[in-house]
Parts: structure tokens; C-alpha cells; sequence
């Protein structure tokens, strides 16, 4: 029975020292993702919500399966921030839907234009001012694909997907269809991108580069960055919803 409270203490200062060593980490995702927010969204808010993504990445990572804690971390810490900017109703239904309006006036207008439709073209073509559609350009460049999306409502589901996109394994045969089916989608749809596009989605989810230095290694602007990677996640959408896999 004494020996119970050391071993407390213990894991309450493993757990410290693992945030202390992660939260460069959370920063890092929190800026990444706060490019895409409006300027009114306290970036320290979404860090506190970050970090306890982490904590929840710590308490419930399995060292027994074939995957790092980081890997595991990250999927957590974005998961969190996403709810939360969902429960403001940044990431609602309605968002979603302006999203989807958004990605089928691309489409639409580059098969009319015969080539990508600017700023100026897509605002106009969808009723809306300039500064309305760069909020929504930020809205589709957040989150590619909703759980919801993916048909996945409950909790204990979205826990389910993230353990199988993480470990690889799951005792759920039609979760492993499906990320399997979403996996090679996404590969093939990429390697179907305009090379400037493909590019933009590699620096920046593979490098991991923020869009600021991912236009430094393209001597192109941030700003111009965003358009891409936002014109890149369109076709890939659009691609999907075609394939009826969202």
C-alpha cells in the first residue's frame, strides 16, 4: 500500500516531461493550422486545447503496437483542435456545405475557362465578395475531410479509425476496407495533380513545411502557397465525393 503514492507521483512527472518534450510539437501543428483561421481565433486557446490532445495522446498511446507516440500524438492534437474549432461552429454543417459549393464552382469553372479560375472568377461565379470566398478558401484548406464526412459519427468510431490509420491494424474488418479504399484513393488522386499542386501537397504534408517556407522553397508568395495547396485539396475532394467515398 505505501508504495502506491511513489508510483503516482512517478507517472504524473512522466506525463510532465513528456508535454514539457512534445509541445514544441503542438505549437508547430496549432500555427500550421492557425494560417487557415480568421484573425479573431486566439492561437493560445487552440495550444491549451492542443496540449490536451497530447495529454489524451499519452494516457491512451499502446507502446505495443507497430507505430511511434508521435505519429500517434499528432492524429490526437489535430483531432482536438479540429473539435474544438468545430464547436465554435467554424467547421459546422453550414461551413461544410460552403466548402462543397466551393469545390464544385472550381470544378465547374476550370471545365468552362479551360484553365484554373482565379480569385476575381470563383467570388463572382458564387454570389459571394472577395473577402467571403478567401474565408472560405481559409474554411477548405483546415480540414480536408470531416469524420462525418466519412460517415463516422460517434465518438468510440472516430477513436476506432484514428487507432487503425495509426497502427495499421484493426479487429474492425470494414474500417480496414474503407482506409484502405480512402488510402489508395488519395494516392491515386494525387499523383493526378498539376505538378506545381502535387508539389504544394508534398512540401507541406510530407516535409511538413508551413506554407511561408514552402513559398520560400518555390520563391513564390505565402499567399500564393495557400491558393494552391487550396486548389489542390478541391480536385481531391471533388475526386472523392465522385468515387462516393465522402
Amino acid at each position: 500500500m505505501p508504495s502506491a503514492q511513489p508510483k503516482k507521483k512517478s507517472v504524473s512527472l512522466d506525463r510532465e516531461a513528456l508535454v514539457k518534450k512534445y509541445l514544441p510539437h503542438v505549437k508547430r501543428i496549432v500555427h500550421r493550422m492557425a494560417v487557415h483561421l480568421p484573425a479573431h481565433v486566439e492561437i493560445d486557446d487552440l495550444i491549451h486545447v492542443g496540449v490536451i490532445g497530447l495529454i489524451q495522446a499519452i494516457d491512451r498511446f499502446d507502446a505495443s503496437r507497430d507505430n511511434t507516440f508521435l505519429t500517434y500524438a499528432v492524429f490526437r492534437i489535430r483531432g482536438a483542435v479540429l473539435s474544438e474549432l468545430r464547436s465554435r461552429d467554424f467547421l459546422s454543417r453550414s461551413s461544410r456545405k460552403k466548402v462543397r459549393d466551393l469545390d464544385e464552382t472550381f470544378h465547374r469553372l476550370e471545365q468552362q475557362l479551360g484553365r484554373t479560375p482565379d480569385e476575381e472568377d470563383m467570388a463572382e461565379a458564387m454570389g459571394i465578395s472577395l473577402d467571403e470566398y478567401f474565408q472560405i478558401r481559409r474554411m477548405a484548406s483546415i480540414s480536408f475531410v470531416s469524420f462525418e464526412e466519412l460517415g463516422i459519427g460517434a465518438e468510440e468510431d472516430r477513436s476506432s479509425i484514428v487507432n487503425s490509420l495509426v497502427n495499421n491494424t484493426s479487429n474492425d474488418a470494414l474500417s480496414l476496407t474503407r482506409i484502405k479504399e480512402l488510402k489508395e484513393a488519395i494516392a491515386e488522386a494525387i499523383e493526378q495533380l498539376p505538378e506545381k499542386e502535387k508539389l504544394v501537397v508534398s512540401l507541406y504534408y510530407v516535409d511538413e513545411l508551413t506554407m511561408k517556407e514552402a513559398g520560400h522553397v518555390l520563391n513564390i508568395t505565402e499567399s500564393r502557397v495557400s491558393q494552391i495547396h487550396s486548389q489542390a485539396l478541391s480536385r481531391l475532394r471533388t475526386r472523392l465525393r465522385k468515387q462516393g467515398l465522402v
